[in-house]
């Protein structure tokens, strides 16, 4: 008799699944792996989370996010003197994400009026906001310039804002400057700073000079998000120290910060990939070792070396994140396959347009798994969660755990067709609290206004 038997009856009757055998090109990882169940994140079982806030729900897990910032910081640490960790507030921006990484000793980087406000509004000191983006309105560039924020000029029109502020204020602020450059291992972003192989950025730096307002103290570039090969930083890093030794031996300028900005990986998979994602994320110290090595061939007098500051925000915040959702109907599609709807789509999960996530169960398996479409709640043909994935039989009401989703996806969801759910920090000790509560309809239209003329 088996551990599911009643006593004394007949084992529970299980529906057999079949699945039609689908000729096509063969793929040597097969049609993927079925995941264990989640019951728990952070220790706290999932149907508990859901008693307390609901489904749908993101979940973040704190030590997590603790762990990583400290794994990434040691992993530079060993390598270079002087390093700082600013973290991108865009990637995850609710208040109580944010204080856990300045708990942890980073910056705060900023990328737009608005998120300079944020930060102020939640407490960041201004001299500890590194201030990036193409737009800086002129309000928050004078307050970030007079509090000694590190900003980084984009273009020259930003350029003459930071002039006249200076003039206007009686300062001469230490700023940086972005350089766009290009490297054989991941794709040009070359729309944001100055060219550096097209000799924009040494003109930048002679225009800057010659206005006498500015002082030069750091060089910025950014490659991109999700960067897997480390190569890519070596490289970068290869140029910008190539820059700093020359405006130091052609223009006596010592820069005191260079900032190699973000785009680590994590541990996602994205669309087109063909490895599993565990084959193909970089470690930090993979990414780390290839920008401090490249730090070797700085040409400075004897002293302290430059401050080295990375923007990192996707591989320290993604792992930490999990979305919980419930089965809500079953659907057969014509050619067979079997597809679930569930309570989260697209609207809250906006990275499922690029990467394959993980999808387990939150309860034990009640068959064999088999290829399953996941679809989300919205009326929208686009509103996939998850191709084919390996799944057991789920009766209604059954949750799936969705991760990692920690990054981008709270700063890019929308109130599209549904209200945003809750979003859960789970604590040490197994404590949970809401971040940011269960929207409702009030939030939505409390912003909209109607025209007088409507009512007659």
């Amino acid at each position: 008799m088996s551990d599911r038997t009643p006593a004394g009856g007949r084992p529970p009757y299980v529906r057999p699944t079949l699945v039609r055998h689908q000729a096509g090109l063969m793929n040597k990882m097969g049609p993927g792996r079925s995941q264990p169940p989640v019951t728990a994140i952070g220790g706290v079982a999932v149907e508990e989370l859901v008693a307390a806030h609901g489904s749908p729900l993101f979940v973040y897990d704190e030590q997590v996010m603790r762990d990583r910032w400290t794994a990434l910081h040691d992993a530079l640490a060993r390598r270079h003197d002087r390093v700082a960790l600013a973290w991108s507030h865009k990637t995850c921006p609710l208040d109580a994400v944010c204080a856990i990484y300045h708990q942890q000793g980073a910056l705060a980087e900023v990328v737009s009026g608005m998120e300079y406000r944020k930060a102020r509004r939640a407490g960041v000191p201004i001299g500890r906001i590194v201030y990036n983006g193409p737009h800086k309105d002129e309000e928050s560039l004078r307050e970030a310039l007079l509090g000694g924020a590190r900003v980084h000029i984009d273009h020259h029109d930003e350029l003459a804002a930071c002039e006249r502020i200076a003039a206007a204020e009686g300062i001469r602020p230490k700023v940086g400057i972005r350089l766009n450059l290009r490297t054989a291992a991941a794709p040009a972003w070359d729309r944001f700073g100055f060219g550096l192989e097209s000799g924009q950025a040494w003109d930048a730096v002679r225009r800057l000079l010659a206005g006498g307002q500015l002082a030069l103290d750091g060089l910025h570039c950014h490659l991109g998000t999700f960067v897997q090969d480390p190569r890519a930083y070596g490289e970068a890093a290869r140029k910008v120290v190539a820059f700093a030794n020359r405006l130091w031996r052609e223009l006596g300028i010592l820069v005191d910060c260079l900032d190699l900005g973000g785009g680590f990986a994590s541990a996602l998979r994205l669309r087109s990939q063909y490895l599993p994602s565990e084959e193909s994320t970089p470690s930090f110290d993979d990414y780390a070792a290839q920008i401090t090595d490249a730090l070797g061939g700085l040409d400075r007098p004897p002293g302290p070396g430059p401050l080295l500051l990375l923007e990192t925000g996707r591989a320290l915040i993604d792992p930490a994140g999990s979305l919980v959702c419930t089965v809500v109907a079953h659907k057969q599609l014509p050619d067979g396959r079997a597809a679930v709807v569930v309570d989260a789509g697209v609207n809250l999960l906006f990275t499922a347009f690029w990467y394959q996530h993980r999808l387990a169960p939150a309860q034990p398996a009640a068959g064999p798994a088999q290829p399953t479409m996941v679809y989300g709640p919205l009326c929208m043909n686009i509103d996939v969660v998850g191709q084919n994935v390996m799944l057991p039989p789920l009766p209604l009401g059954a949750r799936i755990v969705i991760s990692p989703v920690g990054a981008y996806n709270l700063s890019q969801s929308m109130q599209f067709i549904q209200l945003r759910p809750a979003v859960v920090l789970v604590g040490p000790g197994g404590r949970h609290a809401p971040m940011r509560r269960r929207e409702q309809l009030d939030d939505l239209v409390g912003p909209e206004c109607r025209p007088p003329w409507l009512d007659g």
